[in-house]
């Protein structure tokens, strides 16, 4: 063992979150076995983000820095045997953003101690992460108390001859929601047919874009739960919920090469309908009462089929417009209890349950760094975001398909026109 035998960098009371505008306090520790002569030590505290274009790359292409301050412990002499301590204390910017960490880029905050050496001999060095946490409080956002409601109608053909419609309604109670907080959904889903829908899929999505050289963009569903289909006209509606888990808040203010967005999904593969609502994550939660979210301009509730089956309905079933409700057949989040649900660091303060009611001794809000797996996709040239193929990617806006012009030949029309001496029983 070398001379240095301890040389690191500790914060006040153990803790690893601050808030910006606040003073961090600390001490460095140095345990010699021996003299050792120096030049300076000195302490820095920066914070800044960085952002690379391949995953896991420590080649970075694009950083900003938010703070960057140092003081000098001790001029040029020389140490005892023994142990030493050198306090410090810096002041965190009032603007610096929330501590990030993704794949492609972050936003890190850390202290370092340099013992400078005099020439030949090996400089030493040591550091400590912290992670600031700049609260969103979602009241700040325009119209967050306001209904979350987005609908599309769908038309398709099926069985060649024939033609129907989808109506699909998603909503939310809210559009802001903090961690363990539960999101509601409900979704209506009018089925102006003769054939069952296929299951409706309602995900939780994070999308998390960084500039690079070109905007790389990562999405990944949080949650996922699935309903039962619907069935040949029948309007359905289906309510279920999602416990919100511990993830990086919206936005990330104060920085411009990391961004976060949340999305919740709703859509059907057969036919393909999709409906996205933009969701806000952030730490204070919204103290308005929620208004009943109400259908929109798109949302259209006929009394009968549309015109071009009211040939197919007078033959067939009726259109029932008492909704029935729909069954949830799969959640991903059946099998997590009100435990961790996200990657919180150590020391971090925990989440409490929002109940509505001011605690007397109010913890800070729980702080997330990591969006854990994701899938990227770029921007192609100077426009916006192209998206890929994955089903994971927000989807692009759907059009109606093209109708043949004229309906293909029954099969009598088809025997009737062929040779009489081919046709059976002559």
């Amino acid at each position: 063992m070398g001379r240095v035998q301890l040389f690191e960098v500790r914060l006040n009371h153990g803790r690893v979150v601050y808030s910006p505008g606040e003073p961090l306090v600390g001490t460095v520790r140095v345990r010699l076995a021996a003299p050792l002569p120096f030049r300076a030590i000195r302490v820095t505290c920066t914070g800044s983000c960085r952002v690379s274009s391949k995953a896991n790359d420590s080649a970075w292409v694009g950083e900003e820095s938010y703070f960057n301050s140092a003081l000098s412990l001790a001029d040029k002499g020389s140490l005892p045997a023994g142990e030493h301590s050198f306090p410090f204390q810096f002041l965190l910017p009032a603007t610096a953003p929330t501590s990030f960490e993704g794949p492609f880029g972050k936003i890190m905050h850390q202290v370092r101690a340099t013992i400078d050496t005099p020439r030949f001999s090996r400089d030493h060095q040591c550091s400590r992460v912290f992670y600031i946490l700049s609260p969103l409080n979602l009241n700040s956002i325009p119209d967050i108390e306001q209904p979350n409601v987005a609908s599309t109608t769908k038309k398709f053909s099926y069985k060649l001859v024939k033609t129907g419609s989808v109506v699909l309604t998603a909503s939310t109670d809210l559009r802001g929601y903090v961690v363990g907080q539960v999101l509601r959904l409900q979704a209506d889903i009018e089925n102006q047919s003769g054939k069952d829908t296929s299951p409706v899929v309602a995900s939780l999505l994070q999308k998390v874009s960084y500039k690079a050289k070109r905007w790389i963009y990562d999405v990944r569903t949080i949650a996922e739960v699935e309903g039962a289909g619907v069935k040949a006209w029948r309007r359905a509606q289906w309510q279920e919920q999602v416990l919100v888990p511990a993830l990086p808040q919206s936005a990330l203010p104060g920085c411009s090469l990391i961004h976060v967005d949340y999305y919740l999904q709703v859509s059907l593969k057969q036919p393909e309908a999709v409906v996205t609502l933009p969701v806000f994550i952030g730490n204070i939660a919204v103290n308005h009462v929620p208004l009943s979210p109400r259908p929109g301009p798109g949302l259209v509730v006929p009394s009968a089929p549309p015109q071009e089956e009211a040939e197919a309905v007078a033959s067939g079933p009726h259109f029932f417009s008492d909704p029935v409700s729909l069954s949830t057949k799969s959640h991903s989040q059946q099998q997590q209890p009100h435990a961790a649900l996200g990657s919180v660091p150590h020391g971090a303060p925990e989440p409490h349950p929002q109940d509505g009611s001011p605690a007397p001794h109010p913890l800070p809000p729980p702080l997330c760094i990591s969006t854990g797996a994701t899938v990227p996709y770029f921007a192609e040239g100077s426009g916006g975001p192209v998206p890929t193929s994955s089903t994971l990617i927000l989807p692009p806006e759907y059009s109606s398909w093209g109708y043949p012009y004229e309906a293909p030949p029954s099969y009598e029309q088809s025997c009737g026109g062929m040779d009489p001496g081919l046709t059976p029983g002559s």
